[in-house]
């Protein structure tokens, strides 16, 4: 009997370390907290840029909504994304949904990526004025 609990826990180990070594990392995240109200902005569709500096164009990496914490996490898969890179918030239809007009019809928040380092780029905001930073 001990050495069929030892199989189970040997298994159980093997399973959680191969599940591990298959998990996406991202480079990149943001969130948005609305700061009128104190919370999370749930429900923002974000859309993820990236510039061709050679023609000064973009082009559309990725989009995403932020979850109830007001969080997207799953931007740029890898660790080796260099570049410049732009987040528009889409945020009108969310004071929309609060009764509240905006100044921004969306907001848009332009960056570097260097290195293999994650980034969060979190947006803190009202109707009328907005601020960036970089996160952790």
């Amino acid at each position: 009997m001990k050495w069929f609990v030892h199989i189970c826990l040997a298994l159980a180990l093997l399973t959680v370390g191969a599940n591990a070594a298959h998990a996406e990392t991202y480079q990149l995240s943001t969130h948005i907290l609305d700061i009128t109200r104190g919370k999370p902005a749930p429900g923002v569709d974000i859309v993820l840029f990236k510039m061709d500096q050679g023609k000064d164009t973009w082009s559309k990496v990725a989009d995403g909504r932020t979850d109830k914490n007001g969080r997207v996490a799953n931007f740029l898969p890898g660790k080796n994304n260099a570049g410049i890179y732009k987040l528009r918030f889409e945020i009108a239809p969310y004071f929309k949904a609060h009764n509240e007009p905006s100044l921004y019809p969306f907001m848009e928040i332009v960056f570097a990526i260097e290195g293999t380092g994650h980034y969060h780029i979190p947006l803190t905001m009202t109707a009328n004025g907005y601020s960036t930073y970089r996160g952790n």
